[in-house]
C-alpha cells in the first residue's frame, strides 16, 4: 500500500526568507541537491546570502526606506 508523503508547511515572509518546516532536499537551477535535516529551513529570497540557498539574514543589513518615510516607491531592499 502506497503511503502519503510528508507534508511540509511553507511560510512565505513578507521581508525575509521562506521558511520550510521538517527536514527538506532542495535542487538548485543547476542540477545540485541540497539537504537540510533541520526542523526549520530559511530559504533566501534576496539572494544576498552568501549561504545561498539558505538565508543568513543578509537581507537585514539594508534598511527598506518605505519603512521609515512611509514612502511606497522608495524601496532600497527589492527582491
Amino acid at each position: 500500500m502506497p503511503t502519503e508523503p510528508t507534508r511540509r508547511r511553507i511560510t512565505v515572509t513578507e521581508d525575509g526568507p521562506i521558511l520550510v518546516q521538517g527536514p527538506v532536499e532542495i535542487v538548485l537551477a543547476d542540477g545540485q541537491e541540497v539537504i537540510s535535516d533541520r526542523a526549520a529551513t530559511a530559504l533566501c529570497t534576496c539572494r544576498r546570502s552568501r549561504r545561498y540557498p539558505f538565508c543568513d539574514t543578509s537581507h537585514r543589513r539594508r534598511v527598506r526606506t518605505d519603512r521609515i518615510r512611509g514612502a511606497e516607491a522608495d524601496r532600497t531592499c527589492d527582491r
